[in-house]
């Protein structure tokens, strides 16, 4: 009996990729890339499923939590990392995990996505529970270390959620809210890093923007909670105050840097 092929390691719909000068590389990448944000679509109600089900555990002391290997793992801590100086909440609300730890983050550790308990063990740091979500990130679905953490956590009454590239994989069944986005075969056969990255970015992307403003860091279209942590973003929220309540620059700035964040300043003053 033939062995099922995983859509993500299936040929590329391209050959003699070294025989294309650099501009069919790039127009052919390119032509891939625009099937990415269509296959994205149809998991939307997936998506806000997450967001709405996420945001009713926050209000409770939630936490949502990612954890992948490879590329997926680095897409996870970086959306992660991001939500502390765009939205101003905590480290620890929302938390990336990668197989092999953060070294892996910039070099990859052997066989490390094989360990089927280390996701678990990982989590357990974090006094993981069932007020959390748990968001397993796996190209093909099938990633030991993701499908080791996303079955301990069910047993323990975690929400479970799984973002892969492959319908219908282990990751997909396992799962309470799977989130299968069919991009179809790589340009470089087999390098999830290309479609299948880009996809989790956009879907992840999705899930924290979506999430952050549904529990309040947002108002109107501005971040007003993010964090002050450099020139760019002081004049940013200055220039949202000035806009909001009306002030001159140096009025805002002041307001700006007395109250800490643009919400506390609005609020104070408006």
């Amino acid at each position: 009996m033939e062995k099922h092929i995983k859509i993500t390691e299936k040929p590329s719909l391209y050959d003699q990729l070294e025989e294309m000068d650099a501009l069919e590389i790039v127009a052919n990448i390119n032509n891939e890339d625009k099937k990415v944000a269509q296959a994205v679509e149809q998991v939307l109600p997936k998506v806000a499923l997450v967001v709405e089900e996420t945001a009713k555990r926050f209000d409770k002391g939630g936490r949502l939590f990612y954890i992948g290997a490879g590329t997926s793992g680095r897409l996870g801590i970086l959306d992660a990392s991001e939500i502390p100086p765009t939205f101003g909440m905590p480290h620890d609300r929302v938390i990336g995990l990668i197989a092999g730890g953060d070294s892996a983050i910039r070099k990859a550790v052997e066989f490390a996505e094989d360990d089927t308990k280390q996701a678990w063990k990982d989590l357990q740091k974090y006094n993981i529970n069932d007020n959390d979500v748990l968001v397993g990130i796996a190209a093909s679905g099938t990633t030991p270390y993701v499908l080791g953490g996303i079955a301990d956590a069910k047993a323990h009454g975690i929400l479970t959620v799984g973002i892969t590239n492959n319908p219908g994989s282990p990751l997909a069944s396992n799962t309470d809210i799977p989130i299968e986005v069919n991009v179809g075969p790589e340009f470089l056969t087999g390098s999830t890093r290309m479609k299948s990255g880009t996809s989790q970015k956009l879907v992840l992307n999705m899930i924290s923007t979506a999430l952050m403003i549904r529990i309040g860091r947002v108002k109107g279209n501005k971040m007003v909670n993010m964090q002050l942590s450099n020139t760019k973003l002081v004049d940013r929220g200055t220039r949202y105050i000035m806009e909001e309540l009306g002030l001159n620059y140096e009025e805002a700035e002041q307001a700006l840097k007395k109250y800490g964040s643009v919400k506390l300043a609005v609020d104070a003053l408006k």
